[in-house]
């Protein structure tokens, strides 16, 4: 893509981003405008906290399905968390939210919930096996069954012995991300913690009212 064609795509973002109320979105869409014109704009994707450059690396790729969506092979291995993951259902619904922007605020937002309860790359991981079990850890507390990917759909289905869910999985240009519908995603947390009353808990309600089509959940490497 020319030079010119991101110009004018991150200038629209960051239009839409001022419109809103929330400032730091508004400085984070002028610093990738003005790394874009300094020529200092970064690749990789990077972490919650990350330079805007990292953001503009992301640009298309918060969108379930697609070029996104992984093969069962690619499923398959030993995954670490690295920050919490973030996709929409469609371009259109992501397009609607203010783009690749808003999924990083997202990102950033989410990442104090989860640092409350305790979740880490220490002790969160997931492994997918070639004879459809899995193990995971999730803020230390340990899973564990039998799962099911369907590559049409992007969803997996873990079926274990304290609990039944579902999410969908997408990959990233460092790994993959499991992603839920918010309801799912409340269940898992309040069934690994006993923070099922916790005002932070509150915070991933609240972003999935405010967006259409959100998914929420982890980013693994």
């Amino acid at each position: 893509m020319k030079k010119k064609t991101f110009f004018l795509s991150l200038a629209a973002a960051a239009m839409m981003a001022g419109c809103g109320t929330n400032s730091t979105l508004t400085q984070v869409g002028t610093q990738v405008l003005t790394d874009v014109l300094l020529g200092t704009t970064g690749t990789s994707t990077g972490t919650v906290g990350s330079n805007a450059g990292g953001a503009l690396g992301d640009i298309l790729t918060s969108v379930l399905g697609g070029s996104t969506r992984p093969t069962q092979k690619q499923l398959i291995g030993n995954w670490t968390y690295s920050q919490p993951g973030c996709a929409f259902t469609s371009d259109k619904l992501l397009a609607q939210a203010g783009g690749e922007l808003v999924a990083s605020e997202i990102k950033a937002k989410v990442a104090p919930t989860f640092q409350a309860i305790g979740i880490r790359s220490n002790n969160t991981s997931v492994s997918f096996k070639e004879d459809k079990t899995f193990t995971a850890s999730f803020a230390g507390t340990r899973l564990s069954g039998n799962y099911t990917y369907d590559e049409n759909t992007s969803q997996v289905v873990l079926q274990g012995m304290i609990l039944n869910i579902s999410c969908y999985a997408k990959r990233n240009s460092d790994g993959i991300a499991l992603l839920f519908e918010s309801s799912k995603l409340l269940t898992l947390l309040q069934t690994i913690t006993a923070l099922s009353g916790n005002a932070s808990m509150q915070t991933i309600g609240d972003l999935s009212k405010s967006y259409d089509g959100l998914r929420l959940g982890f980013d693994f490497r």
